[in-house]
């Protein structure tokens, strides 16, 4: 049947004279994270892991190349400028201040202090944060720490836990000075460091810094230790899910995001 030239044009100009919106990709929520200049992993690993509907977007802040306790310390000076740059014209649910140690040199307050200069509709939280709220949901009061870090950051890093309440009972740093070493080290080889680190009177194994490639395998170290096994990157999603409402479960993250 032959539609007549006038109806299809009539056709034609409804679609052309109304556009049609959905909700789009970020529907549930939205979740900012500052990066230091060279990491290379978390950005995978939030896009990767992200539900339906939650949207990730990235900023960096400045610092130079070596990571130090001094380096990192020069991350405050920068981060609200870094938060600021992220969908300035939108807007955030929950921003992240995404390095564990960084989080430690430049401190938990002022670093969340920082975020909210430059997103503040948004709630904050860092990295180191996120691990301290996962030790605590898992109910872990006794840990192991281990890090791809030198031996200064795994102390800053070791006491930021003691402070907030956890006992070391004992801690290990690979050594490593560069984010390009830290993101080789290999998902196989951190099953087998994890259970190198673990102590039988440990409630949890606690494997530090964004840059590893921990949560690709720590389903894998969890059922290798028979207990619960934190990363940062897992803790970091689940603390920013959590903190935006979304409490989806997630399979395959161990057990923090299954769970809890």
């Amino acid at each position: 049947m032959n539609i007549p030239d006038s109806l299809a044009d009539a056709a034609r100009q409804a679609v052309l004279g109304k556009v049609r919106f959905d909700q789009g990709r970020n529907a549930r929520a939205k979740i900012g994270f500052v990066l230091i200049p060279n990491e290379q992993t978390i950005e995978d690993d939030m896009i990767r892991h992200m539900p339906a509907g939650v949207g990730a977007y990235f900023s960096r802040a400045v610092m130079p190349r070596e990571i130090s306790t001094e380096s990192l310390a020069q991350l405050g000076g920068s981060l609200s400028a870094a938060a600021a740059r992220i969908l300035p014209d939108d807007g955030l649910d929950v921003i992240a201040f995404a390095c564990t140690s960084g989080t430690v040199a430049v401190g938990e307050e002022k670093s969340c202090a920082e975020l909210a200069k430059g997103h503040p509709g948004a709630k904050t939280t860092t990295l180191a944060g996120a691990v301290r709220k996962a030790l605590a949901a898992v109910g872990a009061k006794k840990i192991v720490l281990g890090s791809p870090y030198i031996p200064e950051l795994n102390a800053n890093v070791a006491r930021y836990l003691e402070n907030a309440g956890f006992e070391v009972l004992a801690s290990h740093g690979m050594g490593l000075n560069y984010d390009t070493e830290m993101i080789r080290v290999a998902p196989e080889y951190l099953i087998d460091y994890a259970s190198a680190i673990d102590r039988p009177d440990a409630d949890a194994v606690l494997l530090s810094c964004g840059a590893l490639r921990s949560i690709d395998v720590i389903d894998e170290i969890e059922q290798a230790l028979g207990k619960p096994a934190i990363c940062s990157n897992q803790a970091m999603l689940w603390d920013c899910l959590r903190l935006a409402g979304i409490d989806d479960r997630l399979p395959r993250l161990g057990r923090l995001l299954r769970e809890y």
